[in-house]
């Protein structure tokens, strides 16, 4: 026991600790953007999209996991686990056969690809690179918590950016429940539009 918890002991401070404040906030963005796919097109769309051409709802609590002909589960009774992780693969599955079942699939999200966060030069030259690039990932509804973690800022930085884009007519907030949602308004939509593709990395 006492080299087993040595090594993991090892694993966690050479492999992990390292990087898991990105890991962290890789996986936090992914919770996002599985929330406001959930919010645009249900349950259903998010199960379709862990594991593009592979996972699938079928209907009648049936759920296809990958492509090959096996024969059915019936895993009525078990539990069934959704496990992101960072890695860009496909994902797999496994199981404690009749107790437990998981479904591992890759992060999504903003910060799963650098480009689909990048802030245009003339954006950023014109709002300053953080407001804008707050800007940029309001194209889906995000809360000031949420936007806290894809962006690594602080929440009162946050907070200031969203004041001033808020005032200038680029974002509205709407209450749900106990929290609010950012998104751009179409006047956001056209600023970011206009001011052209992110530069070339």
């Amino acid at each position: 026991p006492e080299r087993a918890a040595a090594l993991l002991e090892w694993v966690w401070r050479e492999a992990v600790r390292p990087y898991w404040g990105r890991q962290r906030r890789v996986l936090e963005a992914d919770v996002v953007a599985r929330t406001a796919r959930a919010g645009r097109g249900g349950w259903v769309s998010v199960l379709d999209s862990l594991r593009p051409g592979r996972t699938r709802w079928l209907g009648r609590n049936r759920l296809q996991v990958n492509l090959h002909a096996y024969p059915p589960r019936e895993i009525s009774g078990a539990e069934m686990l959704f496990v992101p992780v960072t890695p860009q693969r496909h994902g797999w599955v496994s199981w404690d056969d009749g107790e437990r079942y998981a479904l591992v699939y890759p992060c999504a999200g903003v910060l799963t690809d650098a480009g689909a966060r990048a802030v245009p030069a003339a954006l950023g030259a014109l709002l300053g690179p953080a407001r804008a690039g707050v800007l940029v990932l309001l194209d889906s509804p995000m809360t000031t918590s949420q936007l806290t973690a894809v962006t690594g800022q602080g929440l009162g930085s946050v907070g200031r950016h969203l004041k001033v884009l808020r005032e200038a007519g680029l974002v509205v907030g709407r209450r749900t429940g106990r929290s609010v949602l950012y998104g751009r308004t179409a006047a956001g939509d056209a600023v970011v539009a206009a001011a052209g593709p992110p530069e070339p990395r």
